[in-house]
C-alpha cells in the first residue's frame, strides 16, 4: 500500500471474562502466537501479567513495543507508547486490559480510545475486558459484588468488535485457581476468596456476561435475517408476544406471559396493542400508559400497532420480531358468533405456522365489554317508532298495492315491500326491520302470492322466491343497521377529534383557563353542571346551567390525586367518558402549567434578591470599608500618645470621624428603607412637604455643568413634580434598570452611595400611590416626574 493510500479500518478482537483470573491475557496471548506462527506481523503493545509467571512465559517471541514512562505525581507511571505503535505499524497488535484508564497528559484518557486510533489506522487489535468494566453492566456488578469500577468502557465500543469470545470458566475452577495461587499473591487469596471471589458472586458474574453476549449475537442474527429476507421464526431464544386489547383481564395476560417467559430462561416478551385504523375504537391514553408502565414493571415491553385486522396484526408484528410464542386471552364471544365468523384467537392458531399460540383462559372471558362489542343504544322512541313502522308500513303499503292491482306485479311489490324493511332499519335499528322483514313476508304471500287471501302457495318457484325475499331483507336490514351505526360512530369519532382539537389548541397556544374548560366541557356534553371539585367537596370552579333535575347523575373524572372534574346531568356513553377523562387531563395540565408559573415566578423572585445580595455585598463593600477605614485611622491616630496632636489637628481627625458616622449613618438608613419598602411595610402619611428640600438634594446628584429645575403643577386629582436637568440624559435601555437597587451609571463620584437612592425614592412614591417616571427634558437631559394624589383638603400638595 502506498503512503497516499487511505488504509482500512483494523478489525477488532475481544475476549470477555467474567471475573479476573478466568484467563483471558493467556487465551489472547494464544492467539498472537498463533497468528504470527502463520506469519501475521504480530506486536505486543502492552500486557498486563500480574506477576503471572505463565502469562509472561506465554509472550514467548513475540515482539514487544517498549512502554514509555510518565510522570505523575512524584511517581513514574508505564503506558502503552501509542505514537511508536503507530509508527511500528504491524498488521496485529496486541492490548492488554481495554478498560484502563491512562495518566493524564497523554493522547487520550482511557486505553479503548488508544485503540479506537490503532483500529483507525488500520490495525488489527486483540484486546481483554472484564464484564464489570462494560458501562451498562457497572451498577449491576456493583450490587452484586458491592464494589464500585471507576473504570469503564462504552458498551457500544465493545459491540462494534469484529468477534467478541468468552473465556469462560465454571466458579469451583476459578476459586481453585485462586486458592492454589495462580491468581494473587498468597498474602491476598484469602480475602479474595471472602469477598468477591465469593461462589455465589462468580455465578452471578458469569450469568451476567452470558447474557449479555447472548444479546450481542441475538443482534448479529437479526442482522443476517435481515440481510437475507429471512421472515421464517428461527427459535434460537424464546420470544413472547402477548396481544392485549386493553381490558380488565390484560394485566392477567401479562402476568401469564412474564410466568412463561421465566420458565424459559433468558427468554423476553412483549406485550402487543392492536389500534384500529378508523379510530371508532380505541382507548384513552392513560390506560395504554397503565398497561406499558405494568409491562416495564414485569420485566417486558409495550408496544402499539395500528391494523383493521388485528389477527394479521398481530402475527406480522410476531414474524417481525421473530417470536416464538404468541399468547392470546380466550375469547368473550359466544358460541354462535363464534361459529359464524371466527374470533382473533382461531385465525391466530390458523395462520401462525411455526409459532406456538396460548389461549389463556381469564375471569373477563365470554362476558361482552361494553365499550367494544356492545351496540350503540338508538334511543327508545326511535325503536318504538321502528317496532310500529315494522307491523303498520306492511299493512299499509298492502292496502295501497290492492287498491292498484293494475300497476304492478309480484316483483315490483317485493321490491316495494324491501323498501319498507329498510327504511324500518334506518328507523328502529335491526331487530324492528326482522320484524318487518317477517310481516312483509307475511302479507306479500297473504295478498298478492296466487292462491290469494291463504297462507298457501301454488307453485314451488312463489316459494322460493317469499322465502328467498325474506332471508335478503334480514341481510339487507343487517347490512343497513350496521352502516348506521358505524355512520353515528364516525360521527361520534368526528365530534370527538374536533372537541380534542379545540382543547389542543387551547392549551398549546395557552389562550384557555381552567373556566374555560369548565364551560366549554358543559356546552359540549350538555350537561346541567361541570365543577371542579377537591377531596373535601369544596366547588373550586364551576358552571352551571340551571339547578338540577329529577334522574341527572354525578360522574367523577380524576384530575389529580387531589381534584376531580364532576359532570353532573345525563349519564355519559362509553365514548363521553374518554373525551371526559381528555377534559380532566386538560384541567390537569393547565393545573401544572400554573403551579410550573407560580414556580418560575418564585424562582425569579430568588435570583432577584440573589442579585440583590450580591449586588448590595459589591456596593457595600466599599462603601461601608471607606468611612470605617476612616473613622478606624482617625481614633487610632487620637489615641497614639506617641504624638502631640495640635488643636486644630485634632479638630480635623474628630470632623473626619463625624463625617464618617454620618456616612454610615445614611448608608445604614437607606438599607433599612428599600429592606421596608421590599417587605411592603411602609405606609403613606400624606403631609405638606417643602421642596426646597427636594431641590438640594435634586442638584447634588447633576453633573457640572448641568442645571436642575423643579417644577410642581396640579393636575385634576393628582399633583405632578418635575425634576429636569440638563445633563447627558440616560440612555433608554438603562431607564428601568437606574430604578433597580444598587445600581450606580457613573453619574456620582466613586465612594458616593451604593446605587439605593432612586430605588428608594420609587419604593416611597409607590407607597404613597403614586408612579415614579423618567423622560427626555427638551434640549438633552432627563426629566424625573413624580405623580401622587392630591390631599382631599383644599387639593393642595401631599
Amino acid at each position: 500500500m502506498s503512503d497516499l493510500e487511505e488504509p482500512g479500518r483494523g478489525a477488532l478482537r475481544v475476549y470477555l471474562g467474567a471475573a479476573p483470573g478466568v484467563g483471558k491475557t493467556y487465551r489472547m496471548l494464544d492467539e498472537a502466537c498463533r497468528r504470527a506462527a502463520r506469519g501475521t506481523d504480530v506486536v505486543v503493545g502492552v500486557v498486563e501479567t500480574h506477576g503471572r509467571q505463565h502469562t509472561a512465559e506465554r509472550i514467548g517471541g513475540l515482539e514487544v513495543v517498549p512502554r514509555r514512562t510518565v510522570a505523575y505525581r512524584g511517581t513514574e507511571q508505564t503506558e502503552l507508547d501509542l505514537p511508536a505503535l503507530l509508527a511500528r505499524r504491524p498488521d496485529v497488535a496486541v492490548v492488554d486490559e481495554l478498560a484502563h484508564t491512562n495518566v493524564p497528559g497523554l493522547e487520550h484518557a482511557k486505553r479503548w480510545q488508544d485503540v479506537e486510533a490503532l483500529l483507525a489506522a488500520g490495525i488489527d487489535v486483540i484486546t481483554t475486558v472484564n464484564v464489570q468494566h462494560l458501562e451498562s453492566l457497572n451498577d449491576v456488578v456493583e450490587a452484586i459484588t458491592g464494589v464500585q469500577q471507576r473504570e469503564t468502557v462504552p458498551d457500544r465500543f465493545v459491540r462494534s468488535a469484529d468477534a467478541i469470545e468468552l473465556v469462560d470458566m465454571s466458579p469451583q475452577a476459578l476459586r481453585r485457581r485462586m486458592a492454589h495461587g495462580n491468581v494473587y499473591p498468597a498474602d491476598r487469596v484469602d480475602a479474595a476468596l471472602s469477598q468477591y471471589f465469593r461462589e455465589g458472586n462468580l455465578t452471578a458474574l458469569r450469568e451476567v456476561a452470558l447474557l449479555w453476549l447472548a444479546d450481542r449475537v441475538e443482534e448479529g442474527l437479526e442482522r443476517y435475517r435481515s440481510q437475507h429476507d429471512i421472515d421464517a421464526t428461527w427459535a434460537a431464544r424464546e420470544r413472547l408476544v402477548v396481544a392485549v386489547t386493553g381490558g380488565p383481564e390484560s394485566e392477567a395476560l401479562m402476568r401469564r406471559a412474564e410466568r412463561i417467559s421465566s420458565r424459559t430462561g433468558g427468554g423476553r416478551w412483549m406485550a402487543l396493542y392492536v389500534a384500529r385504523g378508523d379510530g371508532l375504537v380505541h382507548h384513552p391514553p392513560a390506560r395504554l400508559e397503565e398497561m406499558r408502565a405494568m409491562a416495564a414493571d414485569l420485566g417486558g415491553t409495550f408496544h402499539s400497532v395500528v391494523g383493521d385486522d388485528a389477527a394479521s396484526a398481530i402475527l406480522t408484528f410476531a414474524r417481525a420480531e421473530n417470536a416464538t410464542q404468541v399468547v392470546i386471552g380466550a375469547s368473550r364471544r359466544g358460541r354462535l358468533s363464534t361459529l359464524v365468523r371466527p374470533g382473533i384467537g382461531e385465525v391466530v392458531i390458523a395462520e401462525s405456522g411455526d409459532i406456538d399460540v396460548h389461549i389463556v383462559t381469564h375471569d373477563e372471558a365470554r362476558r361482552q365489554r361494553g365499550d367494544v362489542r356492545a351496540r350503540p343504544a338508538l334511543a327508545a322512541r326511535r325503536r318504538a317508532a321502528g317496532f310500529v313502522l315494522a307491523v303498520v308500513g306492511p299493512l299499509l303499503l298492502s292496502g295501497l298495492l290492492l287498491m292498484t292491482p293494475d300497476l304492478h306485479s309480484l316483483p315490483s311489490e317485493s321490491m316495494l315491500f324491501m323498501v319498507v324493511v329498510v327504511a324500518t332499519a334506518l328507523v328502529g335499528g335491526l331487530l324492528p326491520a326482522v320484524l318487518a322483514a317477517l310481516v312483509s313476508g307475511f302479507a306479500l304471500n297473504f295478498f298478492f302470492t296466487p292462491p290469494l287471501r291463504t297462507l298457501a302457495i301454488a307453485t314451488t318457484e312463489n316459494g322460493y322466491a317469499l322465502a328467498l325475499f325474506i332471508v335478503v331483507a334480514v341481510a339487507v336490514s343487517s347490512v343497513v343497521d350496521l352502516a348506521a351505526r358505524r355512520t353515528a360512530q364516525a360521527l361520534r369519532a368526528t365530534a370527538e377529534a374536533d372537541a380534542l382539537s379545540a382543547l389542543a389548541h387551547g392549551l398549546l397556544h395557552a389562550g384557555l383557563d381552567v373556566s374555560d374548560v369548565v364551560v366549554r366541557a358543559r356546552e359540549v356534553f350538555g350537561m346541567r353542571r361541570v365543577a371542579v371539585v377537591d377531596q373535601g367537596g369544596e366547588v373550586l370552579v364551576a358552571s352551571d346551567e340551571g339547578p338540577a333535575e329529577a334522574g341527572d347523575e354525578e360522574t367523577a373524572i380524576e384530575v389529580d390525586g387531589v381534584t376531580s372534574l364532576v359532570f353532573t346531568g345525563l349519564a355519559p356513553s362509553p365514548d363521553q367518558l374518554r373525551l371526559m377523562t381528555a377534559y380532566a387531563a386538560h384541567v390537569r395540565v393547565l393545573g401544572e402549567r400554573r403551579a410550573a408559573a407560580h414556580e418560575s415566578a418564585e424562582r425569579r423572585a430568588l435570583a432577584e434578591a440573589d442579585r440583590a445580595r450580591a449586588a448590595l455585598l459589591a456596593a457595600v463593600s466599599h462603601d461601608l470599608r471607606t468611612p470605617l477605614a476612616s473613622v478606624k485611622a482617625a481614633a487610632s491616630s487620637l489615641r497614639n500618645d506617641s504624638i502631640a496632636w495640635s488643636p486644630e489637628d485634632t479638630e480635623a481627625l474628630l470632623a473626619t470621624i463625624e463625617e464618617g458616622a454620618d456616612r454610615l449613618d445614611a448608608l445604614v438608613a437607606n438599607l433599612l428603607d428599600m429592606s421596608r419598602l421590599e417587605a411592603g411595610a411602609v405606609t403613606s402619611r400624606s403631609g405638606p412637604v417643602e421642596l426646597d428640600a427636594v431641590v438640594r438634594i435634586a442638584v447634588r446628584h447633576a453633573p457640572e455643568p448641568a442645571t436642575v429645575r423643579v417644577d410642581a403643577s396640579v393636575v385634576g386629582p393628582r399633583v405632578l413634580l418635575r425634576v429636569a436637568d440638563t445633563g447627558p440624559g440616560i440612555a433608554p435601555a438603562d431607564r428601568e434598570r437606574v430604578f433597580a437597587p444598587f445600581q450606580r451609571l457613573g453619574d456620582v463620584p466613586g465612594g458616593s452611595g451604593v446605587g439605593l437612592g432612586l430605588a428608594v425614592a420609587r419604593g416611597l412614591t409607590e407607597a404613597m400611590a403614586g408612579t415614579l417616571t423618567l423622560d427626555d427634558t427638551p434640549g438633552g437631559g432627563t426629566t424625573f416626574v413624580v405623580d401622587l394624589p392630591a390631599r382631599s383638603e383644599g387639593g393642595g400638595l401631599p
